[in-house]
């Protein structure tokens, strides 16, 4: 079962000082406790006019523009490095907050002036388990993250795509879908999230991006929640397809694939895993060396799955671990033979 709350885990100097190594630190404003202080609040309506788990938050007209500045600000950090005369036409058209999540995001969305186009970019708070799941998927995924830490601040990219409940629901069920194609996709990405232990891949935290080849559509798969990286005790945490909202397109992967086909997928993803772990080894060692040494999650948290993956490898390397970065060094080192 998953933990209700996860334990926060505060950044220890030596992730800071490895933060601020590969420019992930800055200097932006600490807006997180400001945006904490609105005065009210409305559900905001996807746009078919469906209730969704975020709010829409309203702010007194002096704190709005303090905030305003700022998040432009962070915006502009974020996308083009901080440079203060690209960002003077952006405008804040919409803050909605995330009561539902560990972090209690805030989701801003940045409009141009010029031309009406949107983005969005999500503020958090900074935790060190959070953190080690963004930079392990930076590393071992086919996916880059941007993101940026100051003190209690987390600022994060939006990764764009369809979110996998939606996908489940709307997309799966059509018939010119390519069953075999969301399959693989969908294999390799409960082989990934296993393999580097992100745990809590439900239909809700992960997103489905679509892109139309010259023959076919291609999908990837691709987690937007890190909160639960090394923590929960279970095995069957980490692995997606053991979720029940994810139970019809599991049921897909094994109808249209079969064992053999399974094998090849898996072996697949774990080799390109291993090519990018050696591309990217010394900032992967640096990461995990000191992985290692912080407290990530409860004591017995750490012996129960340290327990749960030896039944599943019939292996006893995890059994002298005793954090949840050691095991997690561990677990990547003997899924990627490195």
């Amino acid at each position: 079962m998953i933990s209700r709350r996860k334990i926060k885990y505060a950044v220890s100097p030596s992730l800071r000082q490895y933060l601020y190594h590969f420019d992930r630190l800055r200097e932006i404003p600490l807006v997180y406790d400001d945006l904490t202080r609105f005065a009210g609040s409305m559900p905001y309506e996807d746009p078919r006019g469906k209730e969704t788990l975020w709010l829409t938050v309203f702010y007194p007209q002096e704190l709005m523009l303090e905030l305003r500045p700022k998040l432009t600000k962070i915006y502009a950090e974020l996308k083009i490095g901080g440079d203060t005369d690209l960002h003077e036409h952006l405008t804040v058209d919409r803050i909605d907050f995330g009561e539902f999540g560990n972090s209690r995001p805030f989701r801003i969305r940045i409009t141009n002036l010029y031309n009406d186009n949107s983005d969005y970019f999500y503020v958090k708070q900074a935790d060190a388990s959070r953190i080690y799941g963004l930079e392990l998927e930076h590393i071992l995924s086919p996916n880059r993250i941007n993101y940026l830490v100051n003190g209690n601040t987390l600022i994060e990219e939006h990764i764009a795509g369809v979110p996998g409940d939606v996908f489940l629901k709307n997309h799966l069920p059509r018939p010119e879908l390519n069953k075999v194609r969301i399959a693989k996709e969908f294999t390799k990405f409960n082989e990934r999230c296993f393999i580097r232990l992100l745990g809590d891949m439900r239909s809700v935290n992960y997103v489905v991006d679509i892109t139309p080849d010259f023959e076919e559509v291609q999908y990837r798969v691709r987690p937007i929640d890190f909160d639960q990286q090394s923590y929960e005790r279970r095995g069957k945490i980490y692995l997606a397809y053991r979720f029940d909202s994810n139970r019809a397109v599991t049921k897909l992967a094994f109808d249209v694939l079969n064992r053999k086909t399974i094998d090849q997928y898996v072996a697949e993803e774990r080799s390109q895993m291993t090519r990018r772990a050696k591309v990217e080894n010394a900032r992967l060692r640096a990461l995990l060396g000191i992985m290692r040494r912080e407290e990530l999650a409860p004591r017995e948290h750490v012996t129960s799955l340290a327990q749960d993956l030896e039944k599943f490898h019939g292996t006893d390397v995890f059994h002298d671990c005793q954090t949840m970065g050691e095991l997690t060094a561990a677990h990547v080192s003997l899924m990627l033979d490195l």
